[in-house]
């Protein structure tokens, strides 16, 4: 069995690459990153060392073409702002839409693209981290169990049924997340979520915020710094 990850350089789908390379073995695992335009480096740059920390193959796709028409916050050609604050709290003020921070179809695209590049290297899984508390409320819908499902018979069927999509963490809080990965021994320290691009992370935007409330509820410190 070979495991294709797709992996950003973040806390969840870190924690995905260290499950799949403790289930297949690292010489069994495909680290799978994509560019999609975003406004800094960051997650490239920890993709990159996290890949080289735990010596398996990584394959980068640029993806950011497809992105250009749209205004998401995350991408470096829009001028609105990354938003602060709890997602919840975003949500409440979204009407259940959406969040700004959504790339549109994202994983749908990315898990599309993953299935290609795992047919052609004799993958049979692909790993992506989405959980409960990015789908919840409707955030990113392309988070949700309904989605994975969908999307997994859809790769399925059109592989000729040679590979699968597996979100292991889709039932998931992020907080179970960290108590996984740290009994795998994740770098967390090597990891960066923030949607921010500065030299430490933010602490304020949505995705800061989870995280380091994911940590408290192991009663651990998150390993990476704070602006705040």
């Amino acid at each position: 069995m070979k495991a294709l990850v797709l992996f950003s350089g973040g806390l969840d789908s870190t924690t995905a690459l260290a499950k799949a390379i403790d289930e297949y073995g690292k010489e069994n695992v495909v680290a799978l990153s994509i560019s999609y335009g975003q406004k800094h480096l960051k997650e490239i740059e920890a993709s990159n060392n996290i890949v080289k920390y735990y010596g398996v193959e990584h394959i980068f796709l640029d993806l950011s073409k497809i992105f250009e028409f749209s205004d998401c916050s995350l991408l470096s050609h829009s001028d609105i702002d990354v938003p602060e604050g709890d997602y919840k709290d975003q949500l409440d003020k979204n009407d259940g839409k959406p969040l700004s921070t959504y790339v549109p179809f994202r994983n749908g695209l990315f898990l599309s693209s993953a299935a290609a590049i795992a047919i052609s290297k004799g993958c049979d899984v692909i790993f992506y981290g989405a959980h409960a508390d990015d789908a919840a409320g409707n955030a990113y819908p392309d988070c949700s169990v309904e989605f994975t499902k969908a999307i997994n018979d859809a790769i399925y069927i059109g592989s000729g049924k040679q590979v699968k999509v597996v979100g292991p963490f889709v039932n998931m809080r992020k907080a179970d997340i960290v108590k996984l990965g740290t009994k795998l021994n994740v770098p967390y320290n090597l990891t960066w979520s923030c949607y921010n691009g500065h030299d430490k992370a933010c602490g304020k935007c949505g995705t800061c915020i989870d995280r380091i409330k994911a940590f408290e509820a192991n009663g651990l410190k998150d390993p990476i710094e704070y602006e705040e």
